[in-house]
């Protein structure tokens, strides 16, 4: 049986609101605002939805198929370690605490949802069989 791909302009979209989230839900952490300071919210994601459209871009030109587990680790560490590069170069903070936040975050909602989704290809496919 043959897995069919999850289009990539679906795939790049989850990636992109959960990076938004994860922006939002630090910002609201830290009492900034979010609606209100919209020029501060396209600061904080900035550094993190270039690195994270330089991963898919990447995924793409090789063809990958950035739905599976792999190359979502990829993703997820290019948006980590380029966005934190990004950040500290902008001027923005990069405490060991945020690093340590912002990693195990974007690891959570990146790998996240692909791993949900080889569990449920997992139980289709030993259905099929």
């Amino acid at each position: 049986m043959t897995e069919t791909r999850m289009p990539v302009a679906l795939v790049v979209a989850i990636d992109v609101i959960l990076v938004a989230v994860f922006c939002v839900i630090g910002r609201l952490s830290h009492a900034e605002g979010v609606l209100s300071d919209i020029p501060g919210l396209l600061g904080t994601i900035w550094p993190f939805l270039v690195a994270l459209l330089a991963a898919h871009a990447v995924m793409l030109i090789r063809r990958t198929p950035a739905d599976r587990m792999l190359p979502g680790v990829v993703i997820w560490a290019v948006t980590v370690v380029v966005g934190l590069v990004l950040r500290a170069l902008s001027g923005q903070g990069t405490a060991i605490a945020f690093m340590i936040v912002a990693t195990l975050t974007l690891a959570l909602f990146l790998v996240g949802w692909r791993a949900v989704l080889a569990l449920v290809r997992r139980v289709r496919r030993g259905r099929a069989e």
